[in-house]
Parts: structure tokens; C-alpha cells; sequence
């Protein structure tokens, strides 16, 4: 498929593992449906993000962080997106203009269709929000005629808020359900790349059963009641733009 013709979009991750728990059921149904796909990884989640890792023997900040890069490289290709790392520090980020100038970049050279990233508050992980502002930030700024007079300006895609880890903590008001049903094996296969957060892969999994659930009943579509297409895995994201439509039905 053409590039020019091809639709598109960005997902902003904080770490290695968010964009898989919390996306990456999304980045594999649209790539699927022919959408290029791109991650940019901000950090590695050396630091706070790798619990596993830094129980084996001998573990340093740079193995951790070549484990992570490889394990996240190894999913991406796995859902046929392409991924970008940023290498800034962990707990916390460690954001700067230079990093937000590179990201304006990409996202004038993707020209996403959609932008996910993460919720806008999250008690537990400052990182997360802080992500999700960052990538926000940049939407915006990409948007700007006089950030680097002459270069391609962005649209007003939309942004998703992907699914934090305790949603109810994070003031998470999921308004939109993706039904994943297509490709939650290959969402749940690459949790199995990831060893050095083995304690989520259950969670996540549990997660997606439940937003199933959700969206199937919110949908007419449960595969409780045996419903012809029935839905069993979702992801929930909350809109932060209005929807513009021409009628409601």
C-alpha cells in the first residue's frame, strides 16, 4: 500500500510494557486493517518498570535496559508496527525540548490518523501522566505554522487515553470499548515476551476479558448469550476530543 494513501498512527508509551498491556491489542487490529503503525518508547522502564529483570544475577542499568529495548523491539514486530526509542531515564522521565522537537517530528511525519497514549492522572506512576502530557503537548505544537516555519503541519487527529493499571484511582472514565476478539492472540502472545513483568500477564488478561464483557453488552454483542457475533476480549480508552458527526445514529 502507498504511503500516500495509507492511513496512519502514533502511540506514545511511557514504557516498554504499556503500550503492550494497554494497546497493543489496538496496534494489532489496525495494522491488520492496513494502518502503519508507529510506537515511540519514550524509556525503557529500566529503572521501575523491570522488577524481573533486576532480580537476575549481575543485573546493571545497561543490561536492563538491553533486555527491555529487545523485548519491546520483539513485540513490535510481532503486531508489524514500527517502534521508536527515545532512551530517556525512568522514575522519573526525564523529558526535555530537544525530546519534544524530535517528537513534533514524528508526528508531522506520520501524520496519525490517531494518537494513544496514556491517562491523564495516575497516583500511582507520575510517569504515565507525565507521558501522556508530553505527547499531548506535542500533538499541539505540531499543529503550529510557526514551529519550524514551512514544514508539513499536523491535523487535528484524535487522542484515545489508553487503560491506566487502576483505573478507578486515575479519574479513568473509558468511553469508548475496542473489540480485540481478532487479534487477542497475538495481543496475549506477546505478553509472553515480556518475562520481566510476569506478574501482569494474568491482570491483562483478565482486563481484557472484563472490558469484553462490557463492550459486548454495550453492544448487543455479548458472547454470553451466544449472540452471532459475539465479544470477549476489549480495550477501553477515554476520548479527549469531542466527536464531530453529521447525525447521531
Amino acid at each position: 500500500m502507498s504511503t500516500q494513501s495509507q492511513k496512519s498512527a502514533l502511540v506514545v508509551s511511557a514504557h516498554p510494557g504499556d503500550f503492550v498491556w494497554r494497546t497493543g491489542g489496538a496496534v494489532a487490529l489496525h495494522v491488520k486493517r492496513g494502518y502503519r503503525v508507529k510506537i515511540v518508547c519514550l524509556s525503557y522502564g529500566a529503572r521501575g518498570e523491570s522488577q524481573g529483570a533486576w532480580k537476575q544475577p549481575g543485573a546493571t542499568l545497561d543490561a536492563v535496559k538491553r533486555q527491555r529495548h529487545d523485548e519491546a523491539q520483539r513485540v513490535a514486530e510481532l503486531f508489524g508496527a514500527e517502534i521508536e526509542f527515545f532512551d530517556t531515564e525512568d522514575y522519573p522521565l526525564d523529558l526535555n525540548r530537544a525530546m519534544l522537537d524530535r517528537l513534533v517530528e514524528v508526528y508531522r511525519e506520520v501524520q496519525p490518523a490517531f494518537v494513544l497514549t496514556h491517562a491523564s492522572a495516575d497516583p500511582y506512576n507520575y510517569d504515565h501522566p507525565d507521558a501522556a502530557r508530553f505527547a499531548q503537548q506535542a500533538r499541539i505544537v505540531a499543529q503550529a505554522a510557526g514551529h519550524d516555519p514551512g514544514a508539513k503541519t499536523l491535523g487535528a487527529p484524535p487522542v484515545f487515553l489508553f487503560e491506566p493499571h487502576q483505573p478507578e484511582q486515575c479519574d479513568f472514565k473509558p468511553n469508548v470499548i475496542l473489540n480485540i476478539d481478532e487479534v487477542w492472540d497475538i495481543k496475549r502472545q506477546a505478553f509472553e515476551f515480556l518475562p520481566a513483568q510476569r506478574h501482569l500477564w494474568d491482570y491483562y488478561t483478565r482486563v481484557a476479558l472484563q472490558r469484553g464483557a462490557q463492550g459486548g453488552r454495550n453492544s448487543g454483542r455479548s458472547a454470553t448469550y451466544g449472540t452471532a457475533q459475539g465479544m470477549t476480549y476489549g480495550e477501553a480508552y477515554q476520548r479527549v476530543f469531542p466527536m464531530v458527526l453529521e447525525e447521531l445514529a
